[in-house]
């Protein structure tokens, strides 16, 4: 898919911008200017939420009524437009026809998004990185989101039974009620981001390569209470045990101990801990290098390929892993802000926009 243009009205520092777009664009300008309002009005296209703001309120230019964007794409072999308006709450039109709201906008319009809060997913503890592969797997997956839903509640179910119960006598008794349901729903889970986590791994490796010169390389790892295979049944079985033997545990902490909410995927450089061990650059390159292999299986899996938005990429990288996002990312429209003039000048083949304020100035 690629989006051929789009149009703001008070959307947060933004009056009103009308741009059209190439393969490559990069938006370039000082910090606080309007760059990444620019990619988060995109990615609202796509019917997620901000990944910025939790409030649409904070999306309208301060003093305005309401908010307008509209964009002219091309999705499944032909020209669409898709609008916004958000205002006491949140209007939609696809193709001119009202929509209950931007979800489903998701099935023609979607993108990748690269932002510094992601890097969290290699800093942080392993909640960012589940959110992830989430995340993804909802994507791709229609019933991802309503497996998550059903587990969640059901951890939640028992994890109230830990908190009322006076003895662990008393919790055994209900526990077990819960221990199989848990099992079951959590092996669906840990089964769907096993298969994920292969399907990515190639991907993942030839983008990171290019981007390292040929000088790194990377792998991902499942990492959970027992080794998993690929067969369901027995991952339930592994889960079923692990639970259930952790009841004194659970118990003294409160809370279930053990299950796909507390695993975690781990990143490696090299055959080292990316966490632990990757700098700056090379932990921007993992996330950038995990976003952009989301993005191609996306597109094999769905048919259709997903833009990649990626907000300040461009900060702690070295000149080839620069050129690499500039100039060599193909099959894929990419969206790319930076502060840096010099940055521009090394685009082979695109559009630049310079942006001060909300506006756009000349180049």
């Amino acid at each position: 898919m690629k989006i051929n243009s789009i149009s703001l009205e008070n959307f947060r520092n933004i009056s009103t911008l009308s741009l059209e777009f190439e393969d490559t664009n990069i938006i370039w300008g000082e910090n606080a200017q309007g760059k990444t309002n620019l990619i988060e009005a995109i990615y609202l296209f796509t019917g997620a939420h901000s990944f910025r703001s939790i409030k649409d309120r904070e999306l309208i230019k301060f003093g305005e009524e309401k908010s307008r964007l509209g964009i002219e794409f091309f999705s499944n072999d032909r020209i669409q437009t898709a609008e916004i308006e958000i205002a006491q709450r949140k209007k939609a039109w696809l193709n001119g026809v009202a929509k209950k709201s931007a979800v489903s906008f998701g099935d023609e319009i979607k993108a990748i998004i690269f932002s510094p809060v992601h890097l969290t997913m290699i800093k942080d503890g392993p909640n960012e990185r589940r959110k992830f592969i989430d995340n993804a797997l909802c994507q791709l997956k229609s019933n991802y989101a309503c497996l998550l839903k059903s587990y969640n509640r059901l951890l939640m179910q028992r994890n109230a039974v830990l908190k009322k119960s006076e003895s662990l006598e008393q919790a055994e008794v209900f526990l077990s009620l819960w221990d199989e349901s848990l099992a079951k729903t959590g092996a669906k889970i840990i089964y769907q981001r096993l298969k994920y986590i292969e399907a990515i791994k190639p991907y993942m490796s030839d983008i990171f390569n290019g981007i390292s010169s040929g000088r790194e390389n990377i792998d991902v790892k499942y990492i959970g209470a027992d080794e998993y295979n690929a067969d369901i049944k027995d991952i339930e079985k592994k889960l079923l045990n692990s639970i259930s033997s952790h009841h004194n545990a659970d118990f003294f902490n409160q809370t279930t101990t053990k299950g796909p909410h507390r695993d975690d995927i781990e990143i490696l450089i090299n055959e080292k801990s990316a966490r632990a061990f990757a700098s700056q650059g090379q932990q921007r390159s993992c996330v950038l290098a995990l976003k952009l292999a989301e993005a191609a299986l996306l597109k094999q899996m769905t048919g259709i390929q997903p833009v990649a938005l990626l907000d300040d990429v461009m900060s702690e990288l070295d000149e080839k892993r620069q050129d690499y996002i500039l100039n060599h990312i193909k099959d894929c429209q990419v969206f790319i802000t930076c502060c840096d003039k010099e940055t521009v000048l090394r685009l082979k083949k695109g559009k630049t926009f310079h942006i001060s304020n909300g506006n756009l100035l000349e180049n």
